[in-house]
């Protein structure tokens, strides 16, 4: 059953097959709730009927005040390694899964509270969220889902009338966040540790159903679940790469079975480009910097994989081969995939042994020169059919860069394209507008400092079309001067 009315029907398929992996919970009262931003298109997709969900009605349901029928709101249970550091019990601390909902599409999405409250798994938290942190999460999303990257999204986020205690008071703030799922290499981990084969069986067998039904009919189902879950997450992060965005903290409790991104803490887009870009006030050894992510996705993979040995094949041996040969195959699958990504960046056509060279000598030019990595990519559109865009314009008079130039225009040759259409094809997957980190810094303390939201829906709005040029988002096209202290960001916890 999914939506009715325009109202919320839920399903809780998830907490009935594996009530292991979870605990029902009550979310905290808000005691002045009010609405901050809602997601009116995404209510649309869900067969929600925005007006409705507007409502007090719907703001008391998605702040966690209003339990609506049939859902079964529960706290979930998973593992993780943190920043390499294993912890067998995190779990939802301040977060519900109210239930899921089937849209008028046929895809069963979850519904999940983020900021709701203490859970059994708070550890010692208030289980409470502030503005900012939740803004972000709903900006970010949104920006990915416009540069059509795999993401969870966000429906709401709306204010509870209550003050977090931080560094100092904030105002505080539910999420409202919808998923394919919430399953984790995580929830895989902390099945493993708690109670063993079976119950990972019974986990291998929800996720194949909802995420992946291909891998049911394979040999080894769990094998073949392995191998779809490690190519759509060398997909994803490829495309992490090709726009630049750095998630800042992959846990294994980070990174879901689905392949959409989730959890988007101190995460940022890269300005300039450099590798060894990190934006996390708590990444202090740099082990999530923008250019380890690709290898991070495996390791992350590889403790998938563990967890999985014993339904690969009774002798062990055999088993570790197996998800060897899977693991190995990451990283052909990432190659090809971040090889596709910036052979269309640079409006390539066909495929050449000699592109990664190409590829990676522009990137040497651009580390060196400190250019701005998102706007060098339009920069070079703009040079094939003669735009006039000095705010993004490429040094021309440096001779290594000019030689790289000469190179790629006789590449292009090869494949027989006028440059009007090269320069199209470009600017169809290189954004000109990203959130960069001076924007949203300005909107997130706004709308925490002085309850405008007017810089957050200017925003909005300018990512909502990262493609298309317009006037008045010239902030969202350039980075910020550089200044004498890193940018940072933070948790949100």
């Amino acid at each position: 059953m999914g939506t009715g009315s325009g109202w919320f029907v839920f399903e809780n398929s998830y907490a009935e097959a594996l009530p292991e992996l979870c605990t029902p919970w009550s979310a905290a009262s808000a005691p002045a709730p009010r609405w901050l931003v809602l997601n009116e298109p995404l209510a649309a997709q869900l067969g929600l009927d925005p007006g409705r969900i507007g409502s007090d009605e719907g703001l008391a349901v998605l702040v966690g005040n209003r339990v609506p029928e049939g859902a079964t709101p529960v706290a979930l249970a998973y593992s993780g390694h943190q920043f390499g550091g294993y912890s067998p019990r995190l779990g939802d601390g301040r977060a519900l899964l109210v239930g899921e909902i089937v849209g008028p599409d046929g895809a069963r999405r979850d519904l999940h509270l983020k900021g709701s409250g203490r859970t059994p798994f708070a550890r010692g938290g208030d289980g409470k969220a502030a503005v900012g942190p939740m803004l972000r999460e709903y900006v970010i999303s949104e920006a990915m889902y416009a540069l059509g990257i795999p993401t969870t999204r966000s429906l709401a986020v709306t204010a509870t009338g209550e003050r977090v205690a931080r560094e100092s008071p904030l105002p505080g703030a539910v999420l409202a966040r919808v998923a394919a799922s919430h399953i984790r290499v995580g929830t895989f981990q902390y099945a493993a540790a708690t109670s063993g084969p079976e119950l990972v069986g019974r986990l291998v067998a929800h996720a194949i159903e909802r995420h992946h039904p291909e891998a049911a009919a394979a040999p080894v189902p769990a094998l073949a679940l392995l191998e779809a879950v490690c190519t759509a997450q060398a997909q994803l992060i490829a495309r992490w790469m090709a726009v630049g965005f750095i998630h800042g903290v992959m846990n294994t409790d980070n990174m879901t079975i689905s392949g959409e991104t989730i959890d988007y803490g101190p995460c940022a887009f890269m300005d300039r480009y450099d590798p060894a870009t990190v934006f996390s006030s708590i990444d202090h050894g740099g082990r999530y910097a923008f250019g380890n992510q690709p290898a991070i996705g495996q390791w992350n993979l590889a403790r998938l994989a563990e967890t999985l040995l014993p339904l690969l094949d009774a002798d062990t041996d055999r088993a570790v081969e197996a998800a060897t040969g899977v693991l190995t195959a990451y990283g052909t699958s990432y190659d090809r995939a971040w090889l596709d990504a910036m052979r269309a960046k640079l409006g390539l056509r066909t495929a050449l042994d000699s592109d990664r060279g190409l590829i990676e000598r522009l990137l040497s030019e651009l580390q060196s020169r400190q250019l701005d990595y998102t706007s060098a990519f339009r920069a070079l559109a703009d040079l094939l059919v003669g735009r006039d865009r000095p705010e993004r314009s490429l040094p021309l008079d440096a001779p290594d860069l000019s030689a790289w130039i000469a190179e790629w225009q006789i590449r292009l040759s090869a494949d027989g394209r006028d440059a009007a259409t090269v320069a199209a094809a470009m600017d169809a997957v290189n954004p000109v507008y990203i959130p960069r980190n001076h924007a949203v810094e300005a909107a997130l303390a706004a709308a925490t400092n002085e309850s405008d939201l007017r810089p957050l829906h200017r925003l909005l709005a300018g990512l909502a079309a990262p493609f298309t040029e317009r006037p008045g988002f010239d902030d969202l096209a350039t980075p910020a001067p550089l200044g004498p202290v890193p940018y940072r960001t933070f948790c949100g916890t």
